[in-house]
C-alpha cells in the first residue's frame, strides 16, 4: 500500500483522484485546499489530515518524512489550479514523492526542462493524467490506424463545446494567467489525443482566439484537422439534445469516433499504469503543452490555407 497526499481537494477533478487512489488499494494521508468544502473525502479517506494552508501541509509532509520515512508520502496527486502545478510538483519531489499531476502538467514548455533536471536530482518521477490514451475505443482506433496505409491523409474534425455559466469567468479558470485560457484548460486533452494518433503539427493556423472560443487548423503527418473549442451554449448544434450542455465530437473522414462513454474509470486506469511504472511522463506531455502555449501567443492567421471548421466559418461571417 502506497501513501498519497493531494492538493486541490475541493476542486472538480479531485473526486476522480480520490476514487483512483482507493480503487488501486492505496491510502490518502493528507490533503490541502484553501476552501473547506471538502466533505467528499468522507466517502474515501475520512481519517486523512486536512489543511487549508499550503505551508502547513508542506510542513506536515516534511515532518512525517523526517520522523519516519516509511510513513511519508510516496505520491502527491495534484488537482490544484493550473498555474500552481509547477510549484506543487517541485514540492512533491522535494519531500521524496513522485508527482501525479492533472493536465496541463505546466503552462510553459520551458518549465518541463527544469522538472526533468529535478527528477534526476531527487530520483523521483513526474507523471501526468492523459486519460484519453487509455480509453479502450481510442486504443482500438490507434491500432487500426497503425495497420492502415500510413500514406493516407485523414480528414479530422474536432468540436468541443462545454457550456459554462458566469461563475467560470470569476474563478481561476476564467483567468488566462492561472488557467492558460480555453485552449490550455479544455483543449489540451484533445490536442494530446490527436498528436498521439497522427503525429506532431507540420502546420498550425489559428483563426479565432476569443475569451470563450478558439479554433484553427492543424496539419499533422497523417491528418488534416479542423478544430473548434467553445464555452458558449449557443454554439451547441441545433440537432443536439436540448438539455445537453456539453457537445463533444471527433469525426474521422466523416465518420464519428464514438467514445462518449467509458470515462468513469479512466483516472483509475491511468493510476494503475502509473503505479506499475508505465504512466505518462514529461516527454509524453511535452507536445501538447508546446502546442497550447503557441496557440496562446501566436498571431491569428489572416489568410487561411487550411480547412475551416463550419463553426469557424459561421463566426467569421457574422
Amino acid at each position: 500500500m502506497k501513501n498519497f497526499g493531494l492538493t486541490g481537494l475541493a476542486g472538480y477533478i479531485a473526486p476522480r483522484h480520490l476514487k483512483a487512489i482507493k480503487d488501486t488499494g492505496n491510502k490518502l494521508i493528507a490533503a490541502v485546499d484553501p476552501h473547506d468544502s471538502v466533505g467528499i473525502i468522507d466517502n474515501y479517506f475520512p481519517n486523512a489530515s486536512f489543511f487549508t494552508e499550503f505551508e502547513r501541509f508542506d510542513r506536515h509532509l516534511e515532518k512525517i518524512r523526517r520522523q519516519n520515512g516509511d510513513n511519508g508520502i510516496d505520491y502527491l496527486s495534484i488537482c490544484s489550479p493550473n498555474n500552481l502545478h509547477d510549484a506543487h510538483i517541485r514540492m512533491a519531489l522535494r519531500v521524496g514523492a513522485d508527482a501525479i499531476c492533472e493536465k496541463p502538467l505546466v503552462l510553459n514548455p520551458w518549465n518541463l526542462d527544469i522538472l526533468q533536471e529535478l527528477e534526476e536530482e531527487y530520483n523521483q518521477r513526474v507523471w501526468t493524467i492523459l486519460q484519453l490514451r487509455v480509453h479502450p475505443l481510442i486504443r482500438q482506433l490507434k491500432q487500426r490506424l497503425e495497420i492502415d496505409d500510413t500514406d493516407k491523409r485523414n480528414k479530422v474534425r474536432l468540436t468541443y463545446i462545454t457550456s459554462r455559466g458566469l461563475w467560470y469567468h470569476y474563478s481561476w479558470k476564467g483567468n488566462i494567467e492561472q488557467s492558460g485560457g480555453i485552449g490550455t484548460n479544455i483543449g489540451i486533452h484533445f490536442f494530446d489525443l490527436l498528436m498521439w494518433l497522427f503525429g506532431r503539427p507540420e502546420k498550425n493556423e489559428l483563426y479565432i482566439r476569443q475569451e470563450n472560443r478558439m479554433g484553427g487548423f492543424l496539419e499533422l503527418p497523417n491528418a488534416d484537422v479542423e478544430w473548434f473549442l467553445s464555452l458558449e451554449p449557443e454554439d451547441i448544434p441545433d440537432n443536439a439534445d436540448e438539455s445537453q450542455r456539453t457537445f463533444r465530437s471527433i469525426t474521422l473522414d466523416g465518420e464519428e469516433i464514438e467514445f462518449s462513454g467509458g470515462f468513469t474509470d479512466l483516472h483509475t486506469r491511468v493510476y494503475e499504469e502509473t503505479l506499475n511504472g508505465n504512466g505518462f511522463g514529461i516527454e509524453d506531455a511535452r507536445p501538447s503543452i508546446e502546442l497550447v502555449h503557441k496557440l496562446r501567443t501566436m498571431k491569428l492567421t489572416q489568410k487561411p490555407t487550411g480547412q475551416l471548421h463550419p463553426s469557424i466559418k459561421k463566426q467569421l461571417s457574422d
